[in-house]
C-alpha cells in the first residue's frame, strides 16, 4: 500500500504468462509437449459451497447490509456483504469509529475462520485493497469498468477490509494514537464489537496487509495474542507484503544500488551517473554492510539505527549517501512516469479511479474519485464526506513505535502457526533485499535469521482463465524459503501491491496462510480450480538473487 507522504525442465526459469494460446500470444510448454492448453472458459470450480444465500443477515446486522446488485458502475451481483461504521469501544459516548466492508465466503472450509486485510500508509484506505487487489470486484488502473475478480480472497475465506487507524478513509473521530500500541488497542475494541455484531466468536483469525501494515499487522497480532482469549482473538497466522519492518537505511538506501544494477535496463543511466552510484555505495559503507549482513546464516545482530552506515551524528542520512532519493530523482528525468511502486512502469500515466495510479496523484479533467462519489457512499453505508485514498495526521505528531522487525514480530512468529513475508521484485518504495536483511537480524524460535539462503521455487498452479480482463501468471514465479515457522517469498514481475500485480501468486499465498497447502513449492492445483499441472522438475527459484557486494 502506498505511503501517505507521498520444471528445471519446467522451462519456467522465469515466470510464465498464463494467458496462453490466444491471438498474439504463444503457449510456453513446460518440459512436455502434451501439457493441455488452458481453457478460455471457467470450469465449474472444485469448491464446496454453502447453499444459504444470506449467512449473516439478522436484526442486528441488517443496517450494515449492502445490496449486491446496487453498487454504482458494477453491472453484476457482488454477493452478500456488510459495510458501515463500528465504534472502537463499548462506551456509549464513543465517537471514534472504523469503517469496514465484510464479505462472507461460500467456501465450506471457511466456516470457522475470518481474515482481516489492512492497507498501510500510515493513513491509507483498505478500500484500495478491496477495489484493486483482492476484493470480489476490481477496477484496475486504466481499465474500462469494474469486473469480477476470480482471485478474490473471498473465494477462500471470509474477509473484512478495515479502514484504520482513526482518521483513515471514512473512519470517524479525532485521531489520538501516538504509537502502534494505541492503534492495536483501538483495533481490538473495534474487533470485539464487530465479532459480537456478526456472531463470529471462536473463529480462527488471520491478519494480512501490506506496506506500513508491516507495523499494523504484527502489533495488532501481538496485542490479540497477549489477550489469551480465543473467543475473540484466536490468531492463527499472519502475512505481510512488502512490509515496512525496519529502518529506512536498511530498506531503502543500503540496497538501492544493488537493486538498480539488477534492473539495469529499467534504469538507463549514463556511465558518469553509474560511476557515482557505485563509488557512493562503496564510500558510504553500503557494500561492506551487504557483504557482512546479507549472509546465511547471519554473523550476528545488525548495528543499531545510530550506527548504520551512511548516517550522520544525528542519525540522519548524509546527503551524499541518500542514494534512494538520488536514484528516484534521476530516473524521473528519463522516465517521467516512473512508478516507485512498480519500476517497470512507463508513460502514459494511466487514469486510476482512486486518483493515485503511481508515484504521484493524477486526476484528469472531468474524472471523479470512486469512493468520493455520494452515490457510491450511499450504496456502501459510508458517511457522505470527502474521501481520500491516503490521509495525513492519523498519529498525533508521528508513530513513536520501533519497527516490528526489532520489536514484536519475532514473538508473533513464535506464537503463530504460520507467518508469511512476501516481497515484489519490482518494488522500490521498499527494496526486497532490505526486507531480507531485516529477517537476518531477527531472532525467533531459538536462532537468528535464516540459516540457509532462499533458493526454493515458488510455484503458482496453472489454472483456467475466466476472462481476458483478469489474466494472471502461473509456473515458477519466484523464490521461497521456510524456517522455524517463517516463510519468505519473493514474487517475480510484482510491484509493491502484490495482489494487484500478481493476483494468482497472492491467491496461492493465502492458501498457505490458511493451511490449505503445505508449501509454496507445492505443485498441487489451486484448492478452487483442479486444473491439470505439468509433471516436471521445478529447479530453483527465479527471483532476484541475493548477491554479496556490488
Amino acid at each position: 500500500m502506498r505511503f501517505s507522504s507521498c520444471v528445471s525442465a519446467l522451462a519456467i526459469g522465469v515466470s510464465l504468462v498464463s494467458a496462453a494460446h490466444h491471438s498474439g500470444r504463444s503457449w510456453q510448454h513446460v518440459g512436455k509437449k502434451d501439457i493441455p492448453h488452458k481453457s478460455r472458459r471457467r470450469e465449474v470450480p472444485q469448491i464446496q459451497q454453502r447453499s444459504d444465500s444470506a449467512q449473516y443477515l439478522t436484526n442486528t446486522t441488517t443496517k450494515y447490509s449492502v445490496n449486491g446488485t446496487g453498487i454504482p458502475d458494477v453491472n453484476f451481483d457482488i454477493g452478500e456483504s456488510y459495510a458501515g461504521l463500528m465504534p472502537i469501544s463499548k462506551s456509549k459516548n464513543e465517537t471514534r469509529e472504523l469503517y469496514f466492508w465484510f464479505f462472507p465466503s461460500e467456501n465450506v472450509d471457511a466456516s470457522d475462520e475470518i481474515l482481516i486485510w489492512l492497507n498501510g500508509g500510515p493513513g491509507c484506505s483498505s478500500l484500495e485493497g478491496l477495489l484493486q487487489e483482492n476484493g470480489p470486484f476490481i477496477w484496475q488502473y486504466g481499465t474500462f469498468e469494474p469486473v469480477p475478480n476470480p482471485y478474490t480472497w473471498v473465494n477462500l475465506t471470509n474477509v473484512v477490509w478495515v479502514e484504520q487507524p482513526v482518521g483513515t478513509g471514512f473512519s470517524q473521530g479525532t485521531p489520538t494514537a501516538t504509537s502502534e500500541t494505541d492503534v492495536a488497542a483501538q483495533f481490538l475494541g473495534f474487533w470485539e464489537n464487530f465479532v459480537d455484531t456478526f456472531s463470529l466468536q471462536n473463529r480462527k483469525v488471520f491478519i494480512a496487509g501490506e506496506s506500513y501494515a508491516g507495523y499494523y499487522v504484527p502489533y495488532i497480532a501481538d496485542a490479540m495474542l497477549n489477550k489469551n482469549n480465543t473467543q475473540y482473538y484466536d490468531v492463527e497466522a499472519t502475512m505481510i507484503y512488502d512490509p515496512s519492518t525496519s529502518y529506512d537505511a536498511i530498506q531503502n538506501d543500503i540496497p538501492t544500488v544493488q537493486f538498480v544494477d539488477y534492473w539495469g535496463g529499467l534504469f538507463p543511466f549514463n556511465d558518469t551517473y553509474k560511476d557515482f552510484l557505485h563509488t557512493s555505495a562503496e564510500t558510504c559503507g553500503y557494500n561492506d554492510f551487504i557483504n557482512t549482513y546479507l549472509t546465511f546464516p547471519p554473523p550476528g545482530p545488525l548495528p543499531g539505527p545510530a550506527d548504520l552506515p551512511g548516517l550522520d551524528e544525528h542519525g540522519d542520512t548524509k546527503d551524499e549517501c541518500s542514494l534512494w532519493n538520488s536514484v528516484t530523482n534521476e530516473i524521473a528525468n528519463v522516465n517521467p512516469c516512473f512508478d516507485v511502486y512498480q519500476v517497470a512502469t512507463t508513460c502514459p500515466e494511466l487514469w486510476d479511479v482512486l486518483g493515485f495510479p503511481g508515484s504521484f496523484p493524477y486526476v484528469p479533467e472531468g474524472a471523479s474519485i470512486y469512493f468520493n462519489r455520494s452515490d457510491v457512499q450511499k450504496a456502501i453505508n459510508a458517511p457522505i464526506q470527502e474521501w481520500e485514498e491516503c490521509s495525513n495526521g492519523v498519529f498525533v505528531h508521528h508513530d513513536r513505535s520501533p519497527p516490528s522487525g526489532v520489536s514484536v514480530l519475532p514473538g508473533v512468529i513464535e506464537r503463530s502457526k504460520r507467518t508469511i513475508i512476501g516481497h515484489g521484485a519490482l518494488d522500490m518504495i521498499l527494496v526486497s533485499n532490505g526486507t531480507l536483511m531485516m529477517i537476518q537480524n531477527m531472532t525467533w524460535n531459538g536462532a537468528q535469521g535464516f540459516q540457509t539462503k532462499p533458493t526454493e521455487p515458488f510455484y503458482v498452479p496453472y489454472h483456467d482463465e475466466p476472462s481476458e480482463s483478469t489474466l494472471a501468471g502461473s509456473g515458477v514465479f519466484g523464490t521461497t524459503h521456510t524456517e522455524r515457522g517463517l516463510t519468505w517469498v519473493s514474487i517475480d514481475l510484482a510491484g509493491h501491491m502484490i495482489p494487484q500485480y500478481a493476483p494468482s501468486a497472492s491467491y496461492r499465498h493465502v492458501e498457505l496462510l490458511l493451511g490449505r497447502i503445505d508449501s509454496l513449492s507445492s505443485t498441487v492445483p489451486f484448492t478452487t480450480d483442479a486444473h491439470l499441472q505439468p509433471n516436471a522438475t521445478l529447479g530453483n527459484g527465479t527471483a532476484p538473487p541475493v548477491k554479496r557486494g556490488l
